[in-house]
């Protein structure tokens, strides 16, 4: 009897945050669905502030039998600390630390006699120190951006800079290639202003890219075709993969839903008009404190606009809601707006009444809201979020600007700007609500023709 003929095998080694692994995930699941003949593994690693990847992995597993998962051996992991300094400085120093256990999983799957060939790691651009596994095993490596081509262009950029030469917190301006026209510093990555940490992390995985194969980044040439061109124009060599929009249209898997909730906000949904609800939502690590929070609510209020509002942990009415909302708007709010937790981002957003999105600006978030064109009033958080913002509101003209250079610990965001944004994000006759509209059609015709 003829042996069976193996699977090509890739292996799979995302960051377990969110936005990198939902993006990640999806992107296996692709090429399963388009290759037969191909088996994915997905490598495991574990960070404090990513509580669902383990779940979110597991129910992919579950239903794709061509993707199986390891986990990493447990390490003592590096200090707090670092994890507060800066994100991109903790997982930096995280993978020093398991690059020989990544080493030996790599190769134990080789050795596995039920293993498929392997023909590829596909690595997290965070993880690119790993390309040295990739290079002692003769496997060839590629880097998955979760972000665009503009934050790619950023990174690379640095290889031109000093490592302590940071950006200065000031009015300054910036001109890179992938970028038409300058930017101020205040739209950075917070890690750019972080010598000893965050910059010299971006520095030193970028200084990596162009030892991989290829970057596949999730977007899509209608969108980014400027720093695309920018991009592939002498300053890399490396091959550049747009393969987006990667998008989870099922949602991202929560252990913690609430069934009932998730029927209770989609049936407020379907008694809402058409395009009259906006969806504030700010991302799985957006939260604002009580200042912060009743300003939002008393702009809600003074619009008198229909809402959906995302809020980590919302008080009740038998709690002290005066230490987070104004009085008497958990009562103001029946039938006009509801207040939840968690909400499933996706179906919300693909809901007919949703006219408006107030997001931090992730850029999964903002690959989403392109998909069922809904434009987005702008207010970004932490991460890469300012420079997509500022790149939605003033190259792309896909976004309404309520804030570009907003973080954590930035002066409040008073209920009157609040107010006059989602005016302006819920006045359909504008000509943002026209260019979403004309770039969702781009994406799905991209999808569609599989380019």
């Amino acid at each position: 009897m003829a042996e069976m003929k193996k699977k090509a095998g890739l292996i799979f080694f995302p960051v377990p945050g969110i936005g990198h692994l939902a993006s990640s995930l999806e992107l296996a699941q692709l090429l399963i669905n388009h290759h037969d003949d191909l088996s994915i593994t997905i490598i495991c690693m574990k960070l404090p502030h990513a509580p669902y990847s383990d779940a979110y992995i597991r129910s992919i597993t579950a239903s794709q039998p061509q993707i199986q998962a390891i986990d990493l051996p447990h390490v003592e992991p590096p200090p707090q600390e670092l994890l507060k300094r800066s994100i991109p400085h903790y997982i930096w120093t995280l993978l020093q630390i398991l690059k020989p256990h990544f080493k030996a999983t790599v190769q134990n799957i080789l050795s596995s006699s039920q293993s498929n060939p392997v023909i590829g790691l596909v690595l997290d651009v965070f993880c690119s120190p790993m390309i040295d596994v990739g290079n002692d095993l003769g496997i060839p490596s590629y880097l998955f951006m979760p972000s665009n081509v503009g934050f790619l262009s950023l990174m690379l950029s640095l290889q031109k800079r000093q490592v302590g030469d940071v950006f200065c917190d000031s009015d300054s301006k910036w001109l890179i290639p992938g970028f038409p026209d300058p930017f101020p510093s205040s739209v950075m990555p917070d890690a750019l202003f972080n010598k000893e940490g965050g910059y010299a992390a971006y520095y030193n995985l970028a200084l990596r890219f162009q030892d991989s194969k290829g970057i596949i980044v999730n977007t899509f040439s209608e969108l980014e075709q400027y720093a695309i061109d920018a991009l592939c124009d002498g300053q890399i060599q490396t091959p550049i993969y747009a393969v987006g929009p990667v998008i989870n249209l099922k949602g991202h898997p929560n252990p913690n839903l609430d069934h009932a909730q998730h029927d209770k906000i989609l049936k407020w949904l379907d008694e809402q008009p058409d395009s009259s609800v906006v969806f504030l939502c700010f991302g799985s690590r957006g939260s604002f404190d009580p200042p912060q929070t009743r300003e939002i609510a008393q702009a809600l209020q003074s619009s008198g606009v229909r809402f959906l509002w995302i809020m980590r942990s919302p008080p009740t009415r038998t709690e002290n809601e005066e230490r987070m909302l104004p009085e008497g708007f958990l009562e103001w709010t029946e039938g006009r707006g509801m207040l939840c937790d968690w909400a499933p981002q996706v179906e919300v957003l693909a809901h007919k009444a949703i006219g408006g999105f107030v997001s931090h600006c992730g850029w999964n978030s903002i690959l989403e809201s392109l998909w069922f064109g809904v434009p987005i009033l702008t207010w970004p958080i932490y991460a890469e979020q300012q420079l997509n913002a500022f790149r939605m509101v003033r190259e792309f003209r896909l976004a309404v600007e309520l804030r570009l250079d907003y973080r954590r610990g930035s002066d409040l965001v008073m209920a009157e700007e609040i107010e006059k944004g989602l005016k302006q994000l819920m006045d359909r006759d504008t000509m943002v609500h026209k260019k979403v509209k004309e770039m969702q059609e781009m994406a799905r015709k991209v999808v569609l023709n599989g380019s």
